[in-house]
């Protein structure tokens, strides 16, 4: 076993930890500075995701640690619309540090008790169609919520990667952006990333995290992104089983039904939607969704390629 320094690299609202952390099969730490803390052995993570692990690192943190080619622009950028969203009073998880261990950033997250929404639905499926309306409320409320200070323009984002995308015809391309510019701007908190696997099911009821993707922009697009994300996973094959697809077309109906009953004059502007979001997630490089996402893409004509 050899020992690894930890360091922090940014002030947040929670305490401020250094540690020595020592590296084998899991995580040895004594935490110094804001509270001393025994030795202890973090073990296997929690989760681990495309882009970081989560280890329980007390009772009421988390550590979100950082696979080693996340670069640290990225971390900090997540820290800074973390800590935006946690500020605008809606209910997310407090960040706490930057720190260093081994060579890997992580995040000290506030801990919340609780499992992931998708992790509900895989133990109990038949459940969709109650934390499906659930889900629906809870991105209403998120869209409730104004704005905070700092977060990015989502259209400019959607601009920005329908520019850099590859593999799409430049009339698609001018279509899409010409569609993009006659959309609402909007001034609502959008989440970005929104579907079961970051929506915690705690005792108090549903809670959205991973915030990375957060920006200020339209609620319909927001919505309209969830519903590129489902349709991808039906539209596959292979990415899920048929019992699966059954369970997420339920699931969808179910969550958009609730939601239009929330919002009932947006259907039209969420299908506008679509085609913009589907070529903005090509930048992603999804190689089993790049066909699909292409052809979602490409249904811009249907409206836009007549004007260009």
């Amino acid at each position: 076993m050899r020992e690894v320094g930890v360091s922090t690299r940014s002030e947040g609202k929670l305490k401020a930890w250094s540690a020595w952390v020592g590296l084998k099969e899991g995580l040895w730490g004594r935490v110094y500075g804001g509270a001393l803390v025994s030795d202890r052995y973090l073990g296997e993570p929690l989760a681990t995701g495309r882009t970081a692990e989560i280890y329980a690192w007390d009772e009421r943190v988390v550590l979100k640690l950082f696979h080693a080619w996340f670069s640290p622009d990225d971390v900090e950028y997540e820290h800074k619309i973390s800590s935006a969203v946690h500020s605008s009073g809606l209910r997310s998880p407090e960040v706490g540090e930057i720190i260093e261990i081994d060579g890997r950033l992580g995040l000290l997250y506030e801990r919340l008790e609780g499992i992931s929404l998708l992790d509900a639905l895989r133990a109990r499926p038949w459940t969709i169609l109650r934390y499906s309306k659930g889900m629906a409320e809870l991105h209403a409320e998120i869209h409730a919520t104004p704005a905070p200070v700092g977060l990015p323009r989502l259209k400019e984002k959607l601009e920005r990667r329908i520019r850099m995308v590859t593999g799409i015809r430049d009339e698609v391309r001018d279509a899409l952006l010409s569609a993009l510019q006659d959309l609402p701007e909007g001034d609502h908190l959008c989440h970005g990333d929104f579907h079961p696997g970051n929506i915690l099911l705690t005792r108090d009821g549903l809670v959205a995290i991973d915030w990375i993707d957060a920006a200020e922009g339209a609620p319909m697009a927001d919505l309209a992104r969830s519903s590129v994300l489902v349709m991808g996973e039906l539209a596959i094959p292979g990415l899920t089983t048929s019992f699966e697809r059954l369970v997420l077309g339920c699931g969808q109906r179910a969550y958009r039904r609730r939601y239009g009953q929330l919002h009932p004059a947006g259907n039209e502007e969420h299908d506008a939607w679509l085609p913009i979001i589907a070529a903005a997630r090509l930048s992603e490089g999804i190689e089993e969704l790049t066909p699909w996402l292409r052809e979602q893409a490409e249904r811009v004509l249907l409206k836009h390629g007549a004007a260009l």
